[in-house]
């Protein structure tokens, strides 16, 4: 029967019972994940207290444990599990680029780019390498910069991925400022790379600007 004025309002549980999960709002979702509030705070309040002091939910799911121990009403239990679930989701985008071609799953690599980009609030490069099957073999983090710069070396580029015993590589960093064009800059770090990468039988596959849960590939606009 439908929720009407007078009714009592479901607890979120109930809502995604009955409505299934797409239907609730973040705050419903994570009250759900953390089950109880305080003695002061019902859990419901507790999520959109947390939302409001992270800034939403990317942030809140990217806070490392200790800034989120921190914060009153969460303790080591509720942290944890929320550390746990953002570690569960980012296992979860790299199971399927470890299963197929990244190639052929666009979608999946922006979000697991995402995973580890979009909550950032300076610039990082991040390097995923690829088998000669073009499947996730690991992924690392090759530079962290300032709000708008992370300086990445080729040398590094090329020394990471022979390490990684790589055939070929994505290239990927955020733009803190949202915006998904490339900067003149960026065109010439892919170029240089894909040159670099190609003295030693390694593919440049894509370099990916990240801003929120959006991407630009530079593959797309002909850089790789």
């Amino acid at each position: 029967m439908p929720e009407t004025q007078t009714s009592t309002p479901l607890l979120p549980r109930e809502r995604l019972i009955r409505y299934g999960a797409a239907a609730l709002e973040d705050a419903e979702l994570l009250a759900i994940m953390l089950r109880t509030g305080t003695a002061s705070t019902p859990v419901l309040s507790l999520a959109r207290q947390l939302l409001r002091e992270f800034g939403g939910l990317r942030q809140l799911l990217a806070a490392d444990r200790d800034a989120l121990a921190a914060v009153s009403g969460l303790g080591p239990a509720k942290s944890c599990q929320l550390v746990a679930t953002m570690e569960l989701a980012k296992r979860s985008c790299a199971e399927t680029l470890q299963d197929g071609n990244v190639m052929q799953q666009p979608e999946a690599v922006t979000r697991y780019c995402a995973a580890h980009l979009a909550h950032l609030r300076v610039e990082h490069c991040i390097a995923l390498y690829l088998d000669n099957r073009l499947r996730l073999l690991a992924c690392h983090t090759l530079a962290r910069g300032t709000t708008n710069q992370a300086s990445v070396y080729i040398a590094e580029i090329v020394r990471s991925a022979l390490a990684h015993h790589a055939s070929a590589m994505i290239l990927a960093h955020n733009h803190p400022s949202g915006s998904l064009t490339p900067s003149p800059e960026d065109i010439t770090l892919t170029q240089q790379a894909k040159a670099a990468l190609a003295l030693v039988n390694i593919r440049l596959v894509d370099h990916l600007i990240i801003a929120g849960h959006a991407s630009c590939s530079l593959a797309e606009l002909g850089h790789c």
